[in-house]
């Protein structure tokens, strides 16, 4: 993979993740998966090489990374273990929207301990009856003398158990003649009164990642706890954070489905019939040059979201077309790899099987990808996007 207009800082920065990865997550991960055991090491170790602070400024004591270089790392995690990742992928998501929109004391006391994962960042966003439509949600933040009084049930929270700084939706009821509702985002610490994670969901893949329902009764949230300290701002706040996630996203599937081709050229290149491996079958050829070709498109759609949202310029049309073609091809190279290995591909004990399983959750969050395609339906009709479609007329 090439990494071009990146400097030789940042190259070292992805050399040592892609060594982290190999040789310290990739030999153990089907320990940990068979033996359903939490890597708890290894998560020390990312905070340790400061990956929990990827997204954070290096004022604050992060790696500050540029997006581009954010998305090569996180690729050589997934390649490895997509487990690995998803431990500091909304984490990130909750770092940008502080270090982004935050006020100057938010950005002191959070992001110090978010760099280093003594904080840990989680997304409370859908709710049981709102889904995808989170401006259905009904989860209200109350103004009162000392702040916020916040109500709210939350569910699929992705590493709940484990996240100390809850970035919570919720709305503001509303006022005399409003005719559109106003939603703001809560740094809600677990800590504070009427927190309490109530259960958790077991899942076909990612076992070994937590995914929490919480419950929020009647939290008292200081007004300081506003992200930005102005309400009515947290669905253009969370649209511009979410743009960040679907790049994790992206790249997350890039990793897996990175991981899926090397498993299936490996195993073709190893399985005999009919006298020879696999690999000499021109039937096996063609899947696999498919793939390898997928893969690199995958690749590309999301580094080149990475380099658009970097500018600073709106993004999130590349974003939502990374995010929904990368998983897209993620699983349909996974699939391949399960059909190269024949019978094999459905047992347990090869890595391929897991990969199908992981697969679909890359297709589901942060947003669906249907929701995803109106995304890039509604944003072709700007005038900016025409143009990057590059559109005659």
């Amino acid at each position: 993979m090439r990494y071009e207009n990146f400097t030789d800082v940042e190259i070292e920065i992805v050399r040592t993740v892609e060594r982290f990865a190999e040789e310290k997550v990739r030999p153990k991960v089907a320990d940990y998966e068979t033996n359903g055991t939490v890597p708890e090491e290894l998560i020390a170790e990312m905070g340790a090489l400061g990956l929990f602070g990827a997204a954070v400024p290096e004022e604050y004591g992060g790696l500050g990374l540029r997006l581009p270089v954010f998305a090569a790392v996180f690729e050589k995690l997934s390649a490895a273990w997509t487990t690995i990742a998803a431990y500091a992928n909304s984490h990130a998501t909750v770092a940008y929207a502080i270090a982004t929109h935050g006020t100057e004391a938010q950005k002191r006391a959070y992001l110090p301990g978010l760099a280093t994962g003594e904080h840990r960042g989680a997304l409370c966003l859908t709710e049981p009856g709102s889904g995808s439509d989170l401006q259905s949600i009904r989860g209200t933040l109350r103004a009162d003398a000392d702040g916020y009084r916040l109500n709210a049930s939350k569910t699929y929270v992705t590493n709940g158990a484990r996240a100390s700084l809850l970035l919570t939706l919720a709305r503001h009821p509303a006022q005399d003649g409003e005719t559109k509702p106003r939603f703001s985002l809560a740094l809600v610490e677990k800590a504070f009164g009427g927190v309490q994670v109530t259960s958790a969901f077991h899942k076909m893949a990612f076992d070994l990642v937590d995914t929490m329902q919480i419950e929020m009764d009647d939290v008292a949230v200081p007004r300081a706890n506003l992200l930005g300290g102005v309400e009515g701002a947290g669905f253009r706040q969370l649209m511009d954070s979410l743009e960040v996630g679907r790049i994790a996203i992206a790249i997350s599937a890039v990793g897996l489905a990175a991981n899926a081709l090397s498993e299936a050229r490996r195993y073709a290149s190893e399985r005999i019939t009919f006298g020879v491996t696999i690999d000499h079958h021109q039937a096996i050829q063609l899947k696999l040059a498919d793939m390898a070709t997928k893969l690199v498109a995958a690749r590309l759609m999301a580094m080149e979201a990475a380099w658009e949202k970097e500018t600073g310029r709106r993004s999130d049309m590349i974003g939502a077309m990374a995010k929904m073609f990368a998983s897209d091809m993620a699983v349909e190279i996974v699939q391949d790899a399960v059909r190269i290995h024949g019978g094999a591909g459905y047992i347990r004990e090869y890595t391929v099987e897991r990969l199908y399983r992981e697969a679909l959750l890359y297709t589901i969050g942060e947003g669906t990808n249907d929701i995803n395609r109106l995304v890039i339906f509604r944003r072709m009709q700007g005038d900016y996007e025409r143009d990057y479609l590059g559109l005659p007329g």
